[in-house]
């Protein structure tokens, strides 16, 4: 190759937005909504990455609380995964459609390890035919020594519960439970079969997070990774009926025959109702491969991430900000919006993401240290610190195998080509989002940009040297 002909591309820190006027009087004045895919929409456009010491259904539920989403790694069993995004869908919901219940002759003994093994302090009590009988809460269970004792003895009674139809609405289930000063409705039909349940929890989670992502049926919206191998059309099936909201059918390089093969295999066994993301890729040919055989969004980003050493090991990958550019550009005439993955550490560096054309991004690193994420607090050097490692990663790779019997080529590579690191423990995902979102807020304003949309139309950028890096950052001060 002539040396003429190779084209210079840029990391985010290669970059800043240039200033302009602005008519924004105030950050608030900023909507940072975005899609996601085709189809689901984000109030806050950050996505927590699909990895196994960052996302499970605790992740996953703090994020779509404030706005987010949380991807679901795909490293555990089917069984396991599906019960990850099953927790996620039981979270929170307006109906809950199959309230977890007790036969009044089990025991307490029983019903405690039921509400132990559920994670939930009340169980409806319905007998044959799915007839409701009465309600186990934790308030009858309080100081009972008699674990023998049975159920229907312990239980409020059904001719003591405050109850709905099946067709009750938000404002008349609180009316219901306000008046009847309870906080659990099971809702019954016209036989008293139980066919839902509406909690107070519920109702006052819903009205306090109106930007929380949510399904159709007022669920936590959730997603869930796939791979292109073994038994992945049945995982994603399976994780279809938990209710996953989208898949993400996720491999090192997306940008392969197997890979957009995948796509339409996968869309011929959901159909239309899930949507599908699919990468990683970091060229315009790859993502608009993608998109041409049918992904809602597309990753983008091939070697970016803290934990990921593809670029040294294997020589590959293009930095962020022009592999984002590129790929936006090239998706844009499908419809088909970009997600940035991998080398945010900034606020900043969101609000470069999308303005680059992403519409939003996926965070691993930030993410990885915060309480929500999976795994336990150690300390080392006085600190206290989280495991975060690479899914290319050996650690990562021998824990696949110990799990998985089927072929995983493409995540387990002869030679490692990520990490195993600690990040510092960090503060709670809703604060963690809030500096980030603030920073897009704030790169927003600067660009007069009302809407994400405006923010690509308005958005300009300038080269800067080293020189102009270490200025960007504090300097000559001691902090």
């Amino acid at each position: 190759m002539n040396h003429a002909s190779i084209p210079l591309a840029l990391s985010y820190d290669d970059v800043l937005l240039v200033p302009r006027r602005s008519g924004l009087a105030s950050r608030s004045d900023v909507d940072v909504a975005s899609r996601l895919t085709r189809n689901l929409r984000l109030a806050a456009p950050i996505v927590s990455a699909n990895m196994d010491t960052v996302t499970e259904s605790e992740m996953a539920i703090a994020m779509a609380r404030v706005g987010g989403l949380g991807i679901v790694h795909r490293f555990l069993t089917v069984e396991q995964q599906v019960a990850e995004v099953a927790r996620v869908k039981r979270a929170e919901a307006l109906v809950i459609p199959d309230p977890h219940t007790i036969a009044p002759d089990a025991t307490l003994a029983d019903a405690a390890d039921a509400s132990q093994r559920l994670g939930v302090t009340s169980l409806v009590v319905v007998g044959p035919g799915d007839r409701l009988e009465g309600l186990l809460t934790r308030r009858d269970v309080m100081l009972r020594t008699d674990r023998a004792q049975p159920v229907r003895e312990l239980m409020t009674p059904r001719a003591e519960l405050v109850v709905g139809g099946p067709d009750t609405s938000a404002e008349e289930a609180a009316r219901l439970l306000r008046d009847g000063r309870v906080e659990k409705l099971p809702l019954v039909d016209d036989d008293d079969r139980l066919v839902g349940l509406i909690t107070l929890r519920d109702l006052l989670q819903r009205a306090e997070r109106p930007e929380a992502t949510k399904d159709s049926r007022g669920r936590l919206a959730v997603g869930a990774a796939i791979g292109v191998r073994g038994d992945y059309v049945e995982r994603a099936q399976a994780l279809q009926d938990a209710g996953a909201d989208v898949v993400v059918l996720d491999i090192a390089h997306g940008h392969a025959e197997h890979a957009v093969r995948a796509i339409a295999t996968i869309r011929d066994a959901l159909g239309g109702s899930t949507d599908i993301i699919a990468g990683n890729v970091a060229t315009p040919e790859g993502a608009r491969d993608l998109a041409e055989a049918g992904a809602d969004g597309v990753k983008v980003g091939v070697g970016p991430g803290s934990v990921c050493t593809t670029r040294v090991v294997a020589g590959v990958g293009v930095p962020q900000l022009s592999a984002v550019m590129d790929c936006a550009e090239a998706c844009a005439p499908f419809g088909v919006p970009v997600i940035a993955d991998g080398g945010i550490r900034f606020g900043g560096d969101v609000a470069k993401a999308i303005a680059a054309g992403a519409e939003t991004v996926m965070v691993g690193n930030l993410l990885a240290g915060t309480p929500e994420s999976p795994g336990v607090v150690v300390s080392r050097n006085g600190g206290r610190v989280k495991v975060f490692r690479g899914m290319a990663s050996s650690a990562a790779a021998d824990a696949r195998r110990a799990l998985e019997a089927e072929d995983d080529t493409e995540f387990t590579p002869v030679v490692a080509e990520g990490v195993e690191a600690v990040v510092p423990l960090r503060d709670a995902v809703a604060v963690v989002l809030h500096g980030l979102v603030g920073g897009l807020r704030s790169g927003m304003s600067y660009s007069d940009a009302r809407t994400i949309t405006e923010f690509h139309r308005n958005a300009r950028f300038v080269r800067i040297t080293p020189g102009g890096l270490r200025e960007s950052h504090p300097h000559d001060v001691s902090y």
